[in-house]
């Protein structure tokens, strides 16, 4: 079975030079930790509970920030700025203890799909597929439109890894159909042209066709794609 890194999932080249991508806590950290605000109301006992739940919002951010240190860590022995591990084993340990107590701690609430979304992009880092899946399935069905989408990114990379390329195209024309904040139209495009390239270059070229003559990053990322195709 083909083993996708972490690195892959988050950022892999595409989406890098895209200028989009697929860890969405990164790229979008003031969509994801933008909280409602609580409207104006009259009575004690209903402003209290509006305190009650700004506080809440504020410790489930910090949580969640202190998880994100920790993998983000260097790892190695000359490692000494910062937050940092002896070796990946147990960097990857200490993350997995971390963003498990999250998830259970605030389930049902954004930070604990993000620490959900977390495990399961570090047990694909691990070659564990069938748990990642596992993790990216919770949230592409529970969560809100937004992470549900980027689960389902992550979800397709592994089905084209383990051979279930059907069901990964699949997912990821679904996303073109509906793209997100997250997961944008040329994104899921774009990935599943690579997909496509070798066994089904005409559909590949099919998808980047409308994409090449866009300006700035996402054409350039398509003329290059739509290039690799031809020089097959």
């Amino acid at each position: 079975m083909a083993r996708i890194t972490r690195k892959e999932l988050k950022s892999d080249k595409f989406a890098r030079e895209v200028g989009l991508t697929v860890t969405f806590f990164e790229e979008h950290k003031e969509e994801i930790v933008r909280y409602g605000t609580i409207a104006a109301v009259v009575g004690l006992l209903v402003v209290g509970y509006a305190f009650y739940q700004r506080k809440q919002h504020g410790v489930r951010e910090e949580a969640l920030t202190k998880a994100i240190q920790v993998q983000e860590a260097s790892v190695g022995p000359s490692a000494n700025v910062g937050l940092s591990f002896p070796t990946q084993e147990v960097k990857d340990q200490e993350a997995l203890r971390v963003f498990t107590d999250l998830r259970n701690k605030y389930t049902g609430s954004d930070e604990g799909g993000i620490a959900e979304y977390y495990l399961g992009a570090i047990k694909a880092d691990q070659g564990k597929l069938a748990e990642a899946e596992k993790s990216f399935q919770e949230v592409a069905q529970k969560g809100d439109e937004k992470y549900s989408s980027l689960a389902r990114l992550s979800l397709a990379q592994i089905y084209f890894a383990d051979g279930r390329s059907d069901l990964g195209e699949r997912t990821l024309r679904e996303l073109i159909a509906k793209p997100t904040v997250f997961v944008s139209k040329e994104q899921a495009a774009i990935m599943l042209a690579r997909y496509l390239m070798l066994k089904k270059p005409a559909e590949a070229r099919k998808l980047l066709d409308p994409l090449r003559n866009l300006p700035g990053p996402v054409g350039q990322v398509a003329l290059q794609t739509y290039g690799e195709i031809a020089a097959q």
